[in-house]
């Protein structure tokens, strides 16, 4: 029996999924560094936060919503 192939995100469902990894990662930062972050200019903590939250979306967060959206495709294709 062969395994479903999943197609690619259509670009809303990829808007989607950024969103849903960008919002709350930038949320939870803000969070733990806010206060250590709050007396430098705005661009500069902007950097920062972009800095960091960057790498998190893009290799823990987004892949992690691909596989989760796979696994929900699946198992509604049977």
């Amino acid at each position: 029996m062969s395994e479903l192939v999943v197609p690619a995100p259509s670009r809303h469902q990829t808007a989607l999924m950024i969103w849903l990894a960008v919002f709350p990662t930038l949320t939870v930062l803000n969070l733990l560094l806010g206060s250590w972050l709050g007396h430098l200019p705005v661009v500069l903590r902007t950097f920062v936060l972009a800095s960091i939250a960057v790498p998190i979306v893009v290799y823990v967060v987004v892949p992690r919503l691909h596989r989760a959206r796979a696994r929900i495709l699946r198992s509604l294709h049977g």
